[in-house]
């Protein structure tokens, strides 16, 4: 059992909340189809990342707000098997709406459909790619979360799935779980996670009643 004792968490969404694995896979691979690209290895680039840069590596010289526009809609119209993540919802409801925040490389139309098809509440405090100059594995995004609800990032703990979003946790002073969704533990762990969730059963949150507004985590690893 690990005790992590922190002032805030910082969620992302796709793999940590919520599960759009199969859908963010049928609109990236058509769009890879379409120009030319290994659907697997797209889909590998694309992911914890914005989209639209991913569009600007890989297709370089491209109109990259149109082609962004092009998978936005398809994502935002893909919702078949969009699901919360097992416990999800249990552990949102039992953190105050002011000690927690959405941190994810969505647009935020496309976050807004997502938590509302899996049946999760809409966040007080929410980043989206729609809110940063740079983002993941660039800090920004969480600098900006922790931000939102007046905490330093190194009182923090981000929740990810993905090596970009590790390292922006990470850079940007935080601890990170990692949740095991989408990317092995090998990677998991060069990316820098603290520690690899293996399901949201296996985690406690406990509000300090002293008022210190205070937040214990008790990872079962």
């Amino acid at each position: 059992m690990v005790e992590v004792t922190c002032s805030a968490l910082l969620f992302d969404l796709d793999g940590v909340l919520v599960d759009s694995t199969p859908a963010v896979a049928r609109v990236w691979s058509k769009w890879a189809i379409a120009h030319g690209f290994d659907p697997e290895e797209t889909v590998r680039q694309a992911h914890g990342r914005p989209s639209i840069e991913t569009v600007r590596d890989i297709l370089p010289g491209a109109d990259f707000e149109k082609e962004n526009e092009i998978i936005l809609r398809g994502e935002i119209e893909d919702t078949e098997g969009v699901i919360p993540l097992p416990g999800a919802r249990e552990l949102l409801s039992s953190i105050p709406e002011d000690q927690w925040a959405l941190v994810t490389s969505c647009a935020r139309p496309l976050a807004e459909v997502r938590l509302k098809v899996a049946g999760l509440p809409m966040p007080r405090n929410i980043v989206t790619c729609d809110d940063v100059r740079n983002g993941k594995p660039d800090p920004e995004p969480y600098i900006k979360g922790a931000a939102l609800l007046g905490v330093a990032p190194a009182k923090c703990v981000v929740f990810e799935d993905s090596p970009a979003g590790i390292r922006a946790g990470k850079a940007a002073g935080s601890l990170v779980i990692a949740t095991r969704t989408t990317s092995s533990d090998s990677e998991l762990e060069e990316a820098g996670a603290d520690w690899i969730l293996p399901a949201y059963d296996n985690l406690s949150v406990i509000r300090s009643d002293h008022g210190s507004n205070s937040l214990r985590l008790l990872l079962n690893l």
